[in-house]
């Protein structure tokens, strides 16, 4: 009986399971979460493999089951008052036509990259192994990248509006003028590749200044990198919305004006961009544009 129940819950020692057993004998002060992670790379062996598959596989599952509650939320008309263009809302067609083209997107652009990754952070002194990171450390790190990010992306989303740019280039994602989640990532090779640079370079940047950046806050900053871009598209404006409760938050409000008017609001987390260099969309916008205007010739009569 015993040696029966011993096979049923026997992990080969070269299996998954065999080496996160394996490696909790010896480590007994890491918790476990960072036992599951050096199971992971000790079974797979070969870091750059490991990496690859980890990488891939949590971007798709973050990409698309973040946007799959808000294609639901389409489908109930409770909903809709929310729904910021509420006289468009995206047929499944339309989501599916999307999904096409950012999956082949997802396996011909961003993959090849996504494999590269882990030499590219092992050249530059990334840490991949255990312990992780405290929390702090995590947290400023990716403030940190969130500020880099919204920078770069204002201004070559702002280029990508220059005329022969925006013709060749960034049409595409304003293919649709009422956006939704899954269209975040709709776009051209090219654009994918320049926007997504302002994801990658400052984690590598902060790395290669500091020494000091494990990859697993690499992760979690993508993965909030992704939920950001995905809300800022899905189209809802909400009273519990963060932009209520930090006003420098962008959010779906700011960017669904700049694809229903195609111009103005080109930063993607922040808003001081736009208010300082006066790129604000929008009626409310307009309206402050024109007082600032009256007040200074008002100045000028006197």
């Amino acid at each position: 009986m015993n040696s029966t129940a011993s096979s049923l819950f026997y992990t080969p020692p070269d299996s998954y399971w065999g080496q996160f057993d394996e490696i909790s004998k010896y480590n007994v002060h890491l918790n476990v979460f960072e036992r599951l992670w050096a199971a992971w790379y000790a079974f797979m062996q070969n870091d750059v493999l490991a990496t690859g598959i980890l990488s891939f596989v949590m971007h798709e599952l973050v990409y698309f089951g973040r946007s799959i509650p808000w294609m639901i939320i389409d489908r109930i008309s409770y909903f809709n008052k929310y729904k910021i263009q509420n006289q468009k809302i995206p047929t499944l067609r339309e989501q599916w036509k999307c999904a096409q083209l950012v999956l082949l997107s997802h396996f011909t652009v961003e993959l090849p990259q996504i494999w590269l990754f882990h030499p590219m952070a092992q050249y530059f002194g990334m840490e991949t192994g255990v312990p992780f990171p405290k929390f702090l450390t995590i947290a400023y790190q990716i403030a940190v990248f969130f500020v880099l990010e919204d920078t770069w992306h204002y201004w070559s989303h702002r280029a990508l509006h220059w005329g022969p740019l925006y013709k060749r280039i960034h049409k595409i994602h304003h293919q649709y003028s009422a956006p939704f989640g899954l269209a975040a990532e709709y776009a051209s090779p090219i654009e994918v590749m320049v926007l997504g640079f302002g994801t990658i370079a400052p984690p590598i940047l902060v790395c290669a200044v500091t020494g000091n950046l494990h990859i697993l806050t690499m992760y979690i900053w993508i993965v909030c990198r992704l939920f950001q871009a995905i809300d800022a598209h899905s189209g809802y404006e909400f009273p519990w919305s963060l932009h209520h409760f930090l006003p420098f938050w962008a959010g779906a409000e700011h960017h669904d004006v700049h694809h229903e008017r195609f111009i103005g609001n080109y930063s993607s987390s922040f808003r001081w961009w736009d208010y300082l260099l006066d790129t604000e969309s929008g009626p409310e916008a307009a309206k402050k544009r024109r007082e600032r205007r009256l007040a200074k010739d008002a100045k000028k009569v006197q």
